[in-house]
């Protein structure tokens, strides 16, 4: 069975990537040659802890090493100070050195939680990402952006804290429901769209294939962490390049605070349906072709996601609120909302030169479908 590396090469800080079906087996081997202590502090939730976490410790102690697991509820409000702090205090109970390894093993939310965690633990100690979703494996285990969401929106409180080192075991991905699975691939047709026609190209005709094909999925895995990688390498603190990684993205935020990060909207959903709506807003303005929002929107139905605000649950509030909504997100620069748009699928750029009658215009035609 294949497995890949992709390194994502900061100065003094780089990292691997591991990518394919049972690398969580070198969870041990790789861990004891960090150093430090012997014993190794694991933070995950319960749905993996209840699949996994017996295969994992049993891997340490293979290596000669004790663990312990902090098992947190899952879901996304677990991002959040109390469980922040319960986290802190737990890993100073487990005595966690400077010089030792604490591990996230989870989700996207585990590993924001667990990644900040270990940022200011301490000032900060190491941590390794072992992604057990595919939304995950492909964005958030990469890259360094840890944090917790506020009532005024998510991951407004983080820190850049870079991994030592990324498992992404592409097996653990069997025991996701359907929606999750297809959830996390909202971020990888995202990486075709912002930078790689060709990989976009490539899913529209293998992505069908990803939950039962290994192969087809340690690429599609493979490829958007790659890109991931290169973007990082060149923008860590997301000054200028590292911003294309938001497309669909302020849409997305609005979306989920609307639905109040509930199960209404799962992130990588919200991440879809942003990113058509971003590609139809940039044809309203003359930047694509009418072709590029319903190819889009094509390959969403193909994989049967969610691609329009129609396929949102309940109600939503009206435009101008979506648009208050949209003025909370971190994208936002001296007052004013920075978008990610497209001259077509895989040229993606940043422009603060949206007019906001362009986007309610967006909204208040995809609601009117949604209400009519």
């Amino acid at each position: 069975m294949t497995i890949n590396t992709v390194t994502v090469d900061l100065p003094g800080r780089s990292y691997d990537i591991r990518i394919g079906a049972g690398v969580l087996a070198e969870a041990g081997p790789r861990i004891a040659k960090m150093g430090g202590r012997k014993h190794v502090a694991i933070v995950t939730d319960e749905n993996v802890a209840a699949l996994h976490i017996k295969t994992l410790q049993d891997n340490l102690h293979a290596a000669g090493l004790t663990s312990e697991a902090l098992i947190l509820p899952p879901g996304e409000a677990t991002k959040s100070w109390p469980h922040l702090e319960r986290t802190v205090e737990w890993l100073l109970d487990q005595k966690v050195e400077r010089g030792d390894v604490v591990v996230a093993f989870g989700g996207g939310v585990i590993g924001d939680l667990a990644g900040f965690a270990a940022s200011i633990l301490r000032r900060g100690v190491r941590f390794v990402q072992i992604p057990t979703s595919l939304l995950a494996q492909v964005d958030s285990s990469v890259g360094g952006k840890t944090g917790i969401n506020a009532p005024h929106g998510k991951n407004l409180i983080g820190a850049f804290h870079q991994p030592s080192l990324v498992l992404c075991d592409t097996a653990l991905l069997d025991t996701l429901t359907s929606r999750d699975f297809l959830a996390g691939y909202g971020e990888v047709f995202k990486y075709g769209l912002l930078g790689d026609a060709a990989f976009f190209e490539w899913l529209e005709v293998n992505a069908p294939r990803m939950p039962t094909n290994m192969d087809a999925r340690v690429h599609a895995v493979t490829r958007s962490c790659q890109m991931k990688a290169d973007i990082v390498a060149r923008d860590e603190t997301e000054q200028g390049d590292r911003a294309l990684l938001n497309l669909g993205h302020t849409f997305c935020h609005a979306l989920e605070a609307a639905t109040g990060y509930s199960d209404r909207l799962l992130h990588g959903e919200g991440v879809a349906i942003g990113c058509a709506l971003a590609f139809e807003t940039s044809a309203r303005m003359g930047l694509c072709s009418q072709e590029d929002p319903s190819r889009v929107r094509a390959h969403l139905a193909d994989m049967g996601m969610k691609k329009d605000l129609v396929d949102i649950p309940g109600d939503l509030p009206d435009a101008a609120a979506l648009l208050d909504l949209m003025g909370q997100d971190k994208k936002v620069v001296d007052g004013t909302l920075r978008f990610i748009m497209a001259r077509g699928i895989g040229d993606a750029f940043v422009t603060s030169d949206v007019p906001g009658d362009v986007v309610r215009g967006v909204l208040d035609d995809a609601l009117a479908h949604k209400n009519g």
